[in-house]
């Protein structure tokens, strides 16, 4: 698929994903629950979100996916337009800027969080209107979606401490003298414990 170039204001969606593979997914989660349910969970999670998002012809939609040569006979559970791409080479940083780096107006968002939905990608292209740089603040720390303008560093990534409490704290740093935004906070599920409390708050 070709794209535009970065001069272009295509707006660009990329759920950042692992190919679902037993033992491979949701590995913290696994231990907590098992790996055949992690992987359902994982695959019932990225279905749903880009079912959710995907759909939206406000901006276009890619599913990246690690590792790069992984079997794609999952891909039938994208809706009609999502297209699935390669992650980028390098480390977590190293890859969502890579992956983010050809589009204008972009932004990035993890596949394990159930609670997305269209009007959250669309307040966050909002948010670029009038900032360089929109985060979605996760409950642990980090952050499920990230997303940049024209005027954004070299290294957006650099020295962050993922999978931690300082995740967040870590990249705001690297947007030092740039206008950011915030859209709503969600959970994310990474453990057992993040499931339990998702189920509790959905029945409340």
């Amino acid at each position: 698929m070709r794209f535009p170039g970065r001069r272009m204001n295509l707006r660009v969606l990329i759920l950042f994903a692992r190919a679902p593979r037993l033992g491979a997914v949701k590995r913290r989660l696994a231990a907590g629950i098992g790996a055949r349910a992690a992987l359902r969970f994982h695959v019932a999670t990225l279905a749903a979100t880009a079912r959710a998002v995907g759909r939206d012809r406000r901006w276009r939609t890619l599913v990246s996916v690690t590792p790069p040569g992984a079997r794609a006979d999952w891909v039938g559970l994208l809706p009609r337009g999502v297209r699935r791409v390669a992650q980028p080479r390098g480390d977590l940083g190293q890859r969502m800027e890579r992956a983010m780096r050809p589009f204008r107006f972009v932004l990035l968002a993890g596949s394990d969080i159930p609670g997305i939905r269209a009007a959250d990608i669309a307040a966050g292209f909002a948010a670029l209107g009038r900032a360089d740089a929109v985060f979605g603040p996760a409950e642990d720390g980090g952050y499920w979606l990230v997303g940049m303008g024209p005027r954004r560093p070299a290294r957006p990534f650099a020295g962050v401490r993922w999978s931690t409490e300082h995740a967040l704290a870590d990249t705001l740093r690297n947007f030092g003298g740039r206008r950011v935004a915030f859209v709503r906070r969600l959970r994310d599920v990474d453990t057992a414990e993040d499931l339990v409390a998702l189920g509790a708050a959905a029945r409340r």
